[in-house]
């Protein structure tokens, strides 16, 4: 017969050892999340910096091309800001750029018409080619016309730059320079 005390204590030690088991195996745990944790904070951390670069820079492009900027204080506007800010800046950008286009093409015909006779309405439609000559002539002489029209297209493009363009701003001076990426 086995005595009541030996079992006990054998009981006891059998107890202890899986106690000591769980408490090396919970604390294994315990480490690993807390590696984790710091990598979820590390990762997190980096996210906020990149939010933070992010809306400087829409901010700032907002406001050298004069766009009132989507209001962040707002609780629900907070998560999708940044989506709005991009979506609203992308389209409004697209129209100014497309305004702009019209206006230089417009300036540049009132240029050409300024000392020279010419028909708006041929010039107009654009290009206008030789038919007793082939395409690939056209094109050649489209090409050459192009590049004549390179240095002094460069300088009435200057001119006009000022109505077209936003001046230039420098992005992400307010965060410590983290706002803009050196090339």
């Amino acid at each position: 017969m086995f005595p009541l005390s030996s079992f006990l204590s054998e009981v006891c030690f059998v107890l202890s050892n899986f106690s000591m088991l769980v408490l090396v195996g919970l604390k294994d745990e315990l480490l690993a999340a807390q590696v984790e944790a710091r990598s979820t904070e590390a990762q997190l951390e980096g996210e906020v910096a990149l939010n933070r670069r992010l809306r400087t820079a829409i901010r700032d492009l907002s406001t050298s091309w004069e766009l009132e900027p989507v209001d962040e204080s707002r609780e629900e506007a907070r998560g999708d800001a940044l989506v709005d800010q991009l979506c609203y800046l992308g389209a409004t950008l697209r129209d100014r750029v497309r305004d702009a286009l019209q206006t230089g093409v417009k300036r540049a015909m009132a240029v050409v018409c300024s000392s020279f006779s010419y028909d708006m309405e041929v010039v107009s439609h654009g290009f206008v080619t030789d038919i007793s000559k082939t395409d690939a002539e056209n094109e050649e002489r489209l090409h050459a016309l192009i590049d004549d029209a390179e240095a002094p297209g460069e300088r009435l493009a200057k001119l006009f730059k000022p109505e077209v363009l936003p001046p230039e701003t420098s992005s992400g001076t307010d965060d410590g320079g983290e706002g803009r990426d050196i090339d």
